[in-house]
């Protein structure tokens, strides 16, 4: 590890050591050009934060809302609190009215920063529902404040109140005073099913998960890390701090669905992602190769032939590839894969971070065989991200989800459940003693809900314990597994299995709409709407063709007999998808409870 202090004072320990480094590559709000910070300009920028805070009248571990897209900002304000050990909670920026309120009132929040308009509206439209809420500071300047809005101010104008730090003295004791036992996060996850929860992360937490990824995770102050993922996510928080405390310089990606633009701007070397941002690069990458000549079809073919002979066949099993293939591999790798990776913004490419659901075994052999090196690992909030990963470098399974990090005691109980124990393990969760108590055993491992096993040291993941179905003939389903089988296809954006206690299995899809439309075109389909588009058997027949393709290595009982193309997204509005984009399946089930039976009648 680079760095070893505490996380309060990470910026401005490697401000002294980077000085004018750049350390922050960022857009403005609204603006297109890249812009950048220095370890210095941001130090100075964090201890305003921390004295501005102080000036407003925050507490020791006080709570503070943070409701923003990622930003330069973002950063700030974080570390600014943690510097006076305040406590950030994180809202995801997509967050709703409903959900915003609840975490403001469960966490009692006084200060709450805003990213964009959107953020700024929904917690102006819920101010007076949250008794404790005093104020609402806003980054971005060109959201307009409401000229009856008395308690919102922009970010510019707070940080006046830390200028020329008039509290620095004791924002200096107030470090001297932080421990590894105080809150540094309160992160509150969805979930697929009930209400939002609290989990509790601690320094110490965080401390025990730096220096244990750190043992495993390559990153060195040479690389440019994209943050694509929200920092509300464990995963990206986690990936971020371990990068600063490496002394990387980090690319804030502001909105994620221009985070492809961004890399081919920018250049990254690492980025954490989830599998549905490789999913789609792979879509991307095979859609081009169909439309491309039969010449460069059968060359790409080849190519992948030989990548995933070479890197999965051999490297990924420890084992030396013959001379001639190497040689055959070095040649396409800098013809062929070097032109995709360029296309991607990759040309630097270090190594790539990939969790957060299943990752289909299509895929995972794709982003190795074309050069990239994907870290396939798994983790939770509750275990401040990582429980297991891949190494660079060494041996590792197409499939599993890698090696245990150091300080992990992982123990399968008799039902396959995961269960946890180490010093990255939440102790539980805020102001829920109740659900605290249930989410540890008796010998205090906690449970994770996920089924799995581990063999030759790696860990595998099963299914979560909840969502294993059971059809009503007595056989078991994995949705998630057969979902991510199918989302590979080009056609297929969002999909959700049904099979609990049905008969077979079947599924809603959610297909990519310019696609399928492209499609109904060039086969003289014609169409005035979605509704009729979703609907023509012309459209179900192709589908279903694709499908069946996808889905040849299921067991009979596992494959999708039916299935209805939905006229539109599944939404959060609805309630149909968490903030991370995972299905409620409960909720799905009730809101097309008609489409589903249709699905099913004689």
């Amino acid at each position: 590890m680079q760095a070893n202090c505490h996380m309060s004072v990470l910026v401005h320990e490697q401000a002294k050591k980077y000085g004018d480094r750049e350390m922050l590559i960022y857009q403005d709000f609204g603006g297109k050009e890249w812009k950048s910070l220095s370890w210095n300009q941001v130090s100075t920028t964090v201890k305003q934060v921390s004295n501005a805070l102080l000036n407003l009248g925050v507490k020791v571990q006080e709570n503070i809302g943070i409701f923003s897209q990622n930003s330069a900002q973002y950063v700030e304000c974080d570390f600014g609190a943690w510097g006076i050990r305040a406590v950030t909670i994180p809202f995801y920026a997509t967050s709703s009215e409903q959900q915003i309120q609840f975490m403001v009132n469960d966490a009692k929040i006084r200060f709450l920063f805003v990213g964009e308009q959107d953020q700024y509206d929904k917690a102006r439209r819920v101010f007076s529902l949250c008794p404790t809420l005093e104020r609402i500071i806003v980054f971005d300047p060109l959201v307009h404040i409401s000229s009856h809005d008395p308690n919102a101010i922009y970010f510019a104008d707070f940080l006046k109140l830390g200028e020329n730090l008039p509290r620095q003295t004791e924002v200096e004791k107030l470090q001297d005073q932080a421990n590894d036992d105080d809150i540094a996060n309160i992160l509150y996850t969805s979930g697929t099913t009930g209400d939002s929860k609290g989990v509790i992360l601690t320094y110490g937490q965080f401390h025990a998960a730096i220096i244990a990824n750190g043992k495993c995770v390559p990153v060195t102050e040479k690389d440019r890390i994209m943050n694509f993922l929200p920092y509300t996510h464990i995963f990206e928080r986690g990936w971020a701090i371990l990068c600063l405390y490496m002394g990387a310089t980090m690319i804030v990606n502001t909105h994620p669905q221009e985070v492809q633009q961004s890399m081919r701007e920018t250049h990254p070397t690492c980025m954490s992602a989830v599998p549905r941002f490789w999913e789609k690069v792979y879509m991307g990458v095979m859609d081009k190769i169909d439309n491309a000549s039969a010449m460069q079809r059968r060359l790409f073919k080849h190519a992948l032939s030989v990548g995933r002979r070479h890197n999965i066949e051999y490297l990924s099993k420890g084992k030396k590839p013959p001379i001639t293939l190497h040689l055959e591999y070095e040649m396409l790798n800098r013809t062929v894969f070097s032109l995709v990776r360029k296309e991607l913004g990759l040309e630097n490419a270090h190594f790539f971070p990939t969790a957060g659901a299943a990752v289909s075994a299509y895929v995972e052999e794709f982003v190795h065989s074309i050069g990239l090196n994907m870290i396939v690992g798994y983790g939770l909030t509750e275990s401040l991200a990582t429980v297991s990963c891949d190494h660079l470098g060494e041996p590792y399974t197409v499939g599993s989800v890698g090696q245990l990090i150091e300080g992990i005691d992982v123990k399968i109980s008799d039902e396959g459940e995961i269960l946890l124990k180490g010093p990255t393990i939440t102790k539980g969760y805020y102001n829920r003693e109740d659900l605290t108590r249930q989410s540890f055993t008796a010998d205090g491992y906690f449970r994770t809900g996920d089924a799995g096993y581990l063999k030759d040291g790696e860990l595998f993941l099963k299914e979560r314990i909840k969502d294993l179905f059971k059809t009503s003939n007595g056989k078991y389903i994995a949705p998630q597994m057969i979902e991510s089988k199918l989302l590979v296809d080009k056609y297929i954006d969002q999909i959700c299995i049904i099979a609990d206690q049905r008969k077979f299995v079947s599924a809603l899809i959610v297909p990519v709409y310019p696609l399928l439309e492209e499609y109904a075109r060039e086969h003289g389909i014609v169409f005035e709407s979605r509704e009729q588009l979703c609907s023509d058997q012309r459209i179900i027949k192709m589908m279903h063709e694709r499908i069946d393709t996808l889905q040849q290595q299921l067991a009979h009982y596992e494959q999708v007999k039916r299935f209805t193309l939905l006229p539109h997204h599944l939404s959060m509005e609805k309630g149909e998808l968490t903030n991370t984009l995972k299905i409620k399946r409960r909720v799905l089930n009730e809101n097309y409870k008609e489409q589903i039976d249709a699905m099913y009648a004689e």
